[in-house]
């Protein structure tokens, strides 16, 4: 029982941070109709810039200021995430609107191209390490219940506690503000928005200042937990089986799909892996994703879209 407990504990913290990732496809999806293919090179990007700034201020200030320094490299690395977002709005989707989904798909293919060759050319190509000072040993659970306990990773208890905070944040951002009402009514209908007034143009900046911010934490914990490396952009593709799973549209559905999956992986491999040579963890998501591609296309928590003739 406890080493069920410990995979099943596993895979919920690694759910968490799939949530995280596909939290950004679901965010700009909402707002705008954009499936953000993006969203991985996003991530690497904003994990650069925090690895590059925090290495930068490090070696200004003295290895004692660890604290310091990730705070001032993580605002700085979130300033580019919105210069960014301004500079996708400003030479491309504004450019865009109204225009069919396979367009604005391959526009943000040609996004994920810029932002990777930008981030290469701005900040290197090397493998960087991004130490936010979360701790790396384990811990035991439950001593009291189960022999020798349960083993915990704190670094990633850490991570999924942050992540869960995010996603609960962006949940109240988007169903008790006034933007976040503004963002749901673009993403019903963008002309309609526009003739009662909702500007358009500022309301895709900022949601894609939002996705900003949701890749930088990503590659931060990311970043953390694996190096900087550009396979980081991969991750991305972790996340797409999350958003069938649980809906393009919908945020606890992100959260939910990701939890899922977690879990899903990682009892799979231990308990069916040994069973059929292993490896069952790689591609476990994509087939529960096309079962429900098959059975429920829109996902647990997806709107269900008729057409009427």
């Amino acid at each position: 029982m406890a080493f069920f407990l410990e995979t099943l504990f596993g895979g919920l913290m690694a759910g968490m941070l799939y949530s995280l990732v596909a939290l950004g496809f679901v965010l700009i999806f909402k707002a705008s109709g954009v499936f953000n293919f993006a969203q991985g090179a996003m991530v690497l990007f904003a994990a650069l810039a925090m690895a590059r700034f925090s290495e930068w201020i490090l070696n200004w200030l003295g290895p004692d200021s660890l604290l310091a320094a990730n705070l001032l490299a993580f605002a700085l690395a979130a300033v580019c995430m919105f210069a960014v977002a301004w500079l996708i709005e400003r030479l491309v989707l504004r450019h865009l609107v109204n225009q069919e989904g396979a367009t604005l798909l391959m526009a943000t293919l040609g996004i994920t191209y810029v932002l990777d060759g930008a981030g290469q050319t701005i900040f290197g190509s090397d493998i960087y390490q991004i130490n936010i000072g979360m701790p790396k040993d384990p811990i035991f659970i439950l001593d009291q219940t189960f022999p020798g306990g349960i083993l915990i990773n704190k670094e990633d208890l850490i991570a999924a506690g942050i992540a869960a905070a995010l996603v609960i944040a962006l949940s109240l951002f988007f169903q008790k503000t006034t933007t976040g009402r503004a963002l749901r009514a673009v993403a019903d209908d963008h002309q309609a928005a526009q003739s009662i007034g909702i500007p358009l143009n500022r309301i895709w900046v900022i949601v894609w200042c939002v996705a900003g911010i949701v890749a930088l934490v990503a590659g931060m914990i990311w970043g953390s937990k694996l190096g900087v490396q550009f396979s980081l952009t991969t991750v991305a593709l972790r996340a797409l089986p999350v958003i069938i799973l649980g809906g393009l549209t919908s945020v606890p559905g992100a959260i939910i799909g990701g939890l899922i999956i977690g879990v899903g992986e990682k009892l799979s491999e231990v308990y069916l892996g040994p069973m059929i040579g292993g490896g069952i963890e790689i591609w476990f998501a994509y087939v529960l994703a096309l079962v429900f591609l098959l059975f429920r296309p829109q996902g647990l928590f997806g709107e269900k879209i008729i057409d009427r003739v």
